[in-house]
């Protein structure tokens, strides 16, 4: 294998994985510096909200992304490679090989967004094979034990909760500058912009790791480009520059600032993976080194200014909606040579790819939903041309002030695309072949009924295999040890969307239940909250402008999800109060039993009439000991 040690990046890899049993496998790998070449290190990034389009080696108009120009020369590029169209919902695929239906991740929140706790994740198998595993940035699988990433296979963990900074659960007020994060299970406040820190401290973690022999996976999913469109100000101002040089200097002027401050941070991004990669070469380890990029879903903007000719957005079945990049780069892998591979994938194959990839030790009885890609890296086979993919998530409930069974967060087989060769199948009524209409224009379904009917039949057979748990909720676990005191939010409200701290702010009157597991029987302190306690606020006070929400009484209910109305609901002595002036939270104490149950909290006003339901409540448990 001819190596161009010299370069930063040279021979590159690309993901794959198989439905079926993995045992390790023996490939080739070369020697290279920085631990065993047996088990190469694995890095993978993911941005949140950056679009095909938005690098330049993709033509973007505005914005140049060197560095990541660099890494797609050097790689094998899947141009035909889809996510969910929804953050959550791709992370919980990447991290189990599983379709989102079967793992339990379908939505950014409204209770819909915790991975089962008895999925395998790729940092778990990594731990298991002896590398050392660390996560810097967003997570969005779950906020509390046993969903945290530190639960669920990672060393080395600094995140924030939720789907972006400044939602309701993150630390009051993260800006991405000066913010406080979750480090290891402890909130910590660091120095500098976001995407700076935790590629920093993903340096300096992984140079630990070297200097102590170990071969190790990092994940660094950035929250950039997301909202809030916060931006260091020397890439927006370079930003600015480009945009007045482009063909979209006269735009609306709201848009274009937006825009300036979104391409600003993926700006920033791009610096930080140059960076990495000088490290990488620096510390001898870019060699034998697996490095990945990739976006979660399509873009926020590019419809409105570029979007690679095609169509859609983030959140939406069309292609702008869910086609991503995915570059791979492994120089001492024996991969064909960086080229474009048009083979259909998607991200549930990359963690059966990794596992062919570094030759790691899985159960026998694991199941992927996606494939390996090794051998495509390798040149030594081809995707199957005739392989259908069906891309399904619940939808926002907009609009939706309190759970109900007709809430879109509900997954359904009528909320499918199918992905076959250039064919689109969208919500069983619209068809479109990419290959002459890549812009999704003309619906060809009565053109091509046989294709239609193709696909539908394989959607069939596929919600079939999914049916039963896609719309399964998880519970949230209080009671445990670790997670003693827990915090619940509105972000975790059951069909309800609620994650903003701008909504709590406002005073948005929603309200929904949360799915509880009460881990051990014992007495339980809730303290119902409307505003966090860093904040330190009344019920009845504002921040920042806020509205001022006039509570005067509060209320618990906690049932077993049994009561059928032949019998009493379970309630408790105490179970409404009356808020004092000044009074910062309302304080019940309750006896528990072991065992699923549902958890209700309502804020009333003078006359009796709902507010909303708690944005906070923190759990305690106070008596005997806890198992975990």
């Amino acid at each position: 294998i001819e190596m161009k040690i010299n370069e930063p990046y040279s021979n590159l890899i690309l993901l794959s994985a198989s439905i079926g049993v993995f045992n390790t496998i023996g490939l080739p790998v070369l020697a290279a510096g920085g631990g065993d070449p047996s088990k190469p290190n694995v890095i993978l990034i993911m941005t949140d909200d950056q679009g095909y389009g938005e690098m330049s080696c993709h033509g973007n108009p505005i914005l140049s992304t060197p560095n990541i120009d660099r890494l797609h020369d050097v790689s094998i590029r899947f141009t035909n490679f889809h996510a969910s169209a929804m953050s959550a919902p791709t992370r919980g695929q990447l991290m189990t090989g599983l379709d989102a239906a079967r793992n339990g991740t379908t939505n950014v929140s409204s209770g819909r967004s915790l991975l089962n706790r008895d999925c395998l994740t790729m940092a778990d198998a990594f731990s298991e094979n002896g590398y050392k595993t660390a996560m810097f940035g967003k997570w969005h699988l779950g906020d509390n034990y046993p969903y945290r990433p530190e639960d669920r296979g990672f060393d080395e963990t600094i995140w924030f909760p939720s789907s972006h900074i400044s939602s309701v659960p993150d630390f009051w007020g993260n800006d991405y500058f000066d913010d406080v994060y979750i480090h290891n299970g402890k909130r910590e406040r660091y120095s500098g912009y976001c995407t700076d820190i935790f590629f920093n401290n993903a340096i300096n973690w992984i140079t630990d790791c070297s200097d102590g022999g170990n071969p190790f996976f990092v994940y660094l999913p950035t929250n950039t480009p997301h909202s809030p469109l916060n931006a260091p100000d020397e890439n927006l101002l370079s930003v600015r520059e480009a945009m007045q040089a482009s063909p979209f200097s006269d735009i609306d002027p709201r848009l274009k600032s937006r825009l300036t401050s979104y391409l600003a941070m993926i700006q920033n991004i791009d610096s930080n993976i140059g960076k990495l990669v000088s490290f990488l070469k620096e510390k001898g380890l870019l060699e034998n080194t697996v490095l990945i990029f990739t976006t979660d879903n399509g873009s926020t903007f590019g419809d409105q200014y570029y979007n690679a000719g095609m169509r859609g957005r983030k959140a939406e079945l069309y292609e702008g909606g869910h086609r991503v990049p995915l570059f791979i780069s492994w120089p001492a892998g024996n991969f064909r040579a960086p080229s474009d591979e048009e083979g259909l994938a998607e991200i549930q194959d990359i963690f059966p790819t990794l596992v062919e990839l570094c030759r790691l030790k899985i159960p026998g009885s694991l199941r992927f939903d996606g494939i390996s890609l090794a051998k495509t890296l390798m040149g030594k086979a081809e995707i199957d041309d005739n392989r259908m993919i069906v891309i399904n998530y619940s939808r926002m409930p907009a609009g939706f002030e309190y759970p109900s069974p007709s809430a879109p967060s509900y997954v359904s087989r009528e909320g499918s695309a199918v992905l076959w060769k250039n064919w689109r199948f969208l919500e069983e009524t619209e068809l479109y072949n990419l290959e002459s209409d890549p812009g999704q224009v003309s619906n060809v379904i009565d053109q091509s009924p046989l294709v239609a009917e193709k696909m539908r039949r394989h959607l069939v057979k596929w919600w079939d295999g999914v049916r039963e748990s896609a719309n399964k909720l998880n519970y949230l676990v209080i009671g445990n040890e670790v997670g003693n005191p827990v915090m619940l939010t509105s972000c975790e409200w059951v069909d309800v969307f609620l994650d903003q701290q701008s909504q709590v702010r406002r005073g948005v009157k929603k309200n929904s239940f949360w799915n509880i597991l009460v881990q051990e029987a014992g007495d339980y302190e809730f303290e119902l909250r409307r505003w966090p306690r860093e904040l330190d606020l009344s019920l009845t006070g504002d921040v920042d402008g806020g509205a001022s929400l006039p509570i005067v009484t509060a209320r618990l209910f906690i049932d077993d999800g049994k009561y059928k109305g032949a019998k009493k609901p379970m309630t408790f002595e105490g179970h409404t109060t009356k808020v004092q002036r000044g009074e910062k939270y309302a304080l019940f104490r309750v006896h528990l039993e072991k065992g699923p149950a549902r958890l209700h909290t309502w804020f009333d006003d003078k006359d009796s009439n709902t507010i909303s339901g708690a944005y906070y409540v923190y759990v305690t448990r106070l008596n005997n000991t806890i198992s975990d």
